[in-house]
């Protein structure tokens, strides 16, 4: 049995100037939502559509894992567009009580969900950007379960072995993805330059308890 760790990593700004060479592109060609940074959350995942999936071992990745595309010429593009750059496999806590528990030495964890509440998406950029753009660029490039936000109920029982002379610790959440995002818009004859630059944090429908052990 593992130590989870929550880790999240910060994006930095760097401006480039890409240049359209048959096949070479950046993004797959798509209209994509109005800039903004404020963003109505419409593609929220309602609690009867999640999935249960309980201590998922070895889904949190140690590295990002770097995304390439297969995009058209950057000729085929809209004027302004997202590519996602990379991603990392993580559990998204939830952050309210009722939804953490610990217990020991050894023993067995028995628990539940006591309070609902909702894990919403966070994302940050040196730019302004469209959260309904980063998140449908995601579905399409990452996963079709990540979602603007999951909500969830209260239930969801689950009981799990303490090691002896351990403490054991369960923490709910929903199964998502540490994400690196660019924006780009069209320069010139089949040009593009890369506007920003940003990280994001986004969960899916399936949801779950993580187990880990400590000393103390």
């Amino acid at each position: 049995m593992g130590i989870g760790k929550w880790r999240a990593s910060t994006g930095a700004a760097i401006a480039a100037v890409l240049l359209c060479f048959g096949s070479m592109g950046t993004a797959a060609a798509e209209e994509l939502p109005s800039d903004g940074a404020a963003v109505t959350d419409d593609t929220a995942i309602s609690a009867d559509q999640t999935t249960d999936i309980n201590d998922r071992q070895g889904w949190e990745d140690d590295t990002d894992q770097p995304l390439s595309v297969d995009a058209p010429s950057v000729c085929d593009q809209p004027s302004t567009w997202y590519s996602i750059t990379s991603k990392k496999s993580i559990q998204i806590p939830s952050w309210w009580n009722g939804t953490k528990f610990k217990d020991g030495p050894g023993g067995t964890m028995a628990v539940s969900v006591t309070k609902s509440g909702t894990i919403s998406a966070e994302i940050a950029g040196s730019i302004e950007f469209s959260t309904n753009a980063i998140i449908a660029k995601a579905k399409t490039q990452v996963s079709v379960k990540v979602g603007a936000s999951v909500t969830i109920a209260t239930g969801h029982n689950y009981s799990h072995e303490i090691s002896r002379n351990k403490y054991g610790h369960l923490q709910y959440g929903a199964w998502g993805y540490k994400l690196t995002w660019k924006k780009y818009r069209s320069a010139g004859v089949c040009g593009a330059v890369e506007l920003g630059q940003g990280t994001a944090t986004v969960p899916t429908s399936e949801t779950g308890w993580h187990y880990w052990e400590t000393s103390s």
